[in-house]
């Protein structure tokens, strides 16, 4: 494989994942049009200054180089006015659908020197720091989407109002590699606290949780949220209310020295056990707001200049740019057919009626509004699946996002029975029974004497052939592969699996259906394992192959730390089921070699049904392995181990070396187009970090890839800070 080349996509200019750094698209200016509205009785003239960049709503307002010096112009001319008497308030509001969603990311992507990016922080704080220098009462009047640095521009008002529908209000910089660089660090923790704070700056980021307005008011972000139908009537309203001392807003004082440091204190202890330094932007953002209280505005605004320099110019900003652009275009899914040759999907049966098979009855029944037929062979685990579905709506309800009528329409919709004949009139069957082929076989063949010609047959498999589960059937062309991942509701990823045979039209239809469901879908060849569980699965067994030579199980249970990853190893195999994680592992390496290893340890620990994960230090903390299991692996092993054992290091690379021989020969195969889809299924399918670009490019980076592949496997600059 040394030697080879794989081929990349051709970089578009108006692609961020394939487009390297330094060479951005070109500005989308955020126009700043400031007009006169008379205030109600009485109360004067209110400058209103809206940011629009001219395009529709597919098109999001942001703000590069030539929009901020554009807002800083027209605010300096309203700032004249107010001085000359003849504006009492000042506000900022957006196009339809958006005030503005942060800093244009393709231009700061571009920048190339230290100097360029500090000017990007100074030039939004300049313009900005015109809304306190105004000499009267400044508003935003947030009518939609407001992110990073288009949130900042309300926060660095005096007032804020949000229309009711507002349902994206976010500093996601961290989870970007950046930290909150127009005035968020400082503002925030003095608006609402400093432990409300951290989880606007830290916790939401990481989790991709924006406020909607509701929730901004209630913590104290925004003042008021106000009815969409006329929203910017009633905040003129309101600001006139204000102006005239008829409304006073409430604000908090700010925390004591102790309660402050206490809870910065806290947040570092739980950066530390959680992401273990893997990234820098969570600590900058936490020193940021460890230091807001006795700083000044100026010394605090200066402060986020310099990490905002620092983190623009790392590579793991650059990979999380990458990985936003991965994410963001991922609604086109790559190699996918024409979506008119999908067939109408109208009732939809389950074969199975476990946990798996529950929970995508449930999801389809829910988003793609269709009758769902669950099927098992006998009532009581038909009974389990019911109950299950009943349990997932109850959960739906209890939190608001479903209505008692809207519920009671779900349960309506989904039933189950024994009988296969139940299932003749669905359009698409998808099975989800046990991983073991034969019986998939069986399924697909009892169920094509019963659906008419023209249904779609799917299959939930995580690693067995679609091929082979078809190749008996009358119509193998109708099978797809639809591979869904646990938690099914939650998790983004569809893996999209062609078969040899696998029709355009069945193809379509699966892709259709991933679309209906909002899920990304990401075509697949045929291969075992397919994307996400080939690399997974390999990553734990490379794990546990080094506690068969002797590691301890603690080394190599934190020896991923510097990933920053979801969990640790053990928990991994303790959330997806040992039992589960042994099977894959096992028929992987059937289908594809000894660099899948046997493990007679876990073997063992499957047989006794040990729990390999001790309980959490505290609720988000990752679980360790348990330490008692070391005596297993001992005990199980049928040779003294070869050479020494492993220390972390040694661990990770071992781990490393792996992902990137599997990757060069995932590509070789073409289990997937590029790398880039590759990188897409780990961060959706696994949760792996922005931070990382998925997997390759932090190959690339520790040089990993060169030195197991001899190249790299995205072009330099793409996804991080060029070399040359």
């Amino acid at each position: 494989m040394s030697g080879e080349t794989t081929p990349t996509p051709t970089p578009t200019k108006n692609d961020p994942t394939t487009r390297a750094v330094g060479s951005p698209r070109a500005e989308r200016v955020a126009h700043a049009l400031a007009r006169d509205v008379r205030l109600p009785d009485g109360a004067g003239t209110l400058a209103l200054v809206t940011i629009d960049n001219g395009l529709d709503h597919t098109k999001p307002t942001t703000f590069g180089p030539t929009g901020i010096a554009e807002l800083t112009a027209t605010l300096t001319s309203v700032r004249d006015r107010v001085r000359a008497g003849e504006v009492q308030a000042v506000a900022v509001t957006g196009k339809p659908y958006y005030l503005a969603a942060g800093a244009d990311l393709t231009q700061v992507t571009g920048v190339t020197s230290r100097e360029e990016a500090l000017a990007l922080g100074r030039g939004g704080h300049a313009a900005y720091g015109l809304l306190h220098d105004m000499g009267v009462p400044t508003f935003a009047f947030v009518n939609g989407v407001a992110l990073g640095g288009g949130f900042e521009l309300a926060l660095n008002c005096d007032y804020r109002t949000a229309a009711a529908d507002v349902r994206a209000l976010a500093l996601p910089e961290t989870g970007l590699g950046l930290v909150p660089g127009w005035g968020g660090a400082y503002l925030v923790p003095r608006l609402v606290g400093v432990q409300d704070a951290l989880d606007v700056i830290l916790t939401r980021p990481a989790a991709n949780k924006p406020f909607t307005a509701q929730q901004a008011e209630r913590i104290g972000l925004v003042d008021v949220v106000l009815d969409t139908a006329d929203f910017l009537e009633e905040s003129v309203r309101w600001a006139a209310r204000v102006l005239r001392g008829e409304v006073v807003v409430p604000r908090r004082e700010l925390d004591d020295e102790a309660t402050w440091r206490a809870v910065t204190d806290a947040a570092r202890a739980r950066l530390d056990a959680t992401i273990h330094g893997s990234r820098p932007a969570p600590y900058r953002a936490l020193d940021l707001v460890a230091h807001a209280r006795d700083r000044s505005r100026e010394e605090a605004f200066a402060a986020e200049d310099e990490a905002l320099a620092d983190l623009i110019l790392s590579d793991e900003m650059r990979a999380s740019v990458y990985a936003f652009g991965l994410v963001s275009g991922g609604k086109r899914p790559v190699g996918a057919p024409d979506a008119a040759l999908a067939r109408p999907v109208t009732r939809v049966g389950i074969v199975g009626a476990g946990l798996m098979a529950a929970q995508i009855a449930l999801l389809l029944a829910q988003r793609l509004g269709v009758p769902v037929v669950m099927r098992d062979l006998d009532d009581e685990r038909v009974a389990k699946g019911l109950e299950a579905v009943r349990s997932g709506v109850e959960r739906l309800t209890s939190t608001g996002r479903l209505s008692p009528a809207a519920a009671s329409r779900l349960l309506g919709s989904v039933r189950g029975t024994t009988d296969l004949a139940d299932l003749a009139d669905c359009d698409l069957v998808i099975e989800a029974v046990t991983e073991v082929l034969s019986l998939k076989k069986r399924v697909f063949a009892e169920v094509e004497q019963v659906v008419s010609p023209d249904a779609v047959l799917a299959t939930n498999t995580s690693a067995l052939s679609v091929t082979q589960m078809a190749a008996d059937l009358q119509h193998p062309e109708r099978v797809v592969g639809l591979h869904f991942f646990n938690p099914v509701a939650a998790m983004p990823l569809v893996e999209v699996v062609q078969a040899e045979r696998t029709s355009p039209e069945a193809l379509a239809t699966g892709f259709a259906v991933a679309s209906r469901l909002r899920k990304t879908a990401v075509l697949v060849a045929d291969r075992p394992g397919f994307v996400v569980n080939r690399l997974l699965v390999l990553l734990l067994g490379v794990i546990v192959d080094a506690v068969e030579k002797g590691t301890p199980v603690e080394v190599a249970d934190r020896a991923l730390r510097p990933l920053g990853l979801p969990m640790p190893p053990f928990e991994l195999f303790d959330l997806v089921g040992p039992a589960v994680g042994l099977h894959v592992l096992t028929s992987l390496r059937e289908d594809l070699g000894e660099r899948f290893p046997r493990s007679p340890g876990l073997a063992r620990l499957v047989e006794d049904g040990t729990t390999v994960v001790l309980p959490a230090a505290a609720k988000g903390l990752p679980k360790p392995v348990d330490p008692a299991i070391q005596a297993t692996f001992d005990a199980a092993r049928e040779a003294e181990p070869l050479g020494e054992p492993l220390d972390e290091a040694g661990v990770l690379d071992s781990v490393l070396a792996a992902l990137t021989r599997e990757i060069g020969h995932m590509l070789d195969e073409g289990v997937v187009a590029t790398p880039q889809q590759i990188d897409l299924c780990m961060i959706l399918g696994a949760g792996w970090g922005f931070h990382l670009g998925g997997i390759t490019p932090y190959l690339d980076r520790t040089g990993c890839s060169e030195r197991v592949l001899g190249r790299r496997l995205l072009p330099d600059g793409v996804a991080n800070v060029p070399t040359a």
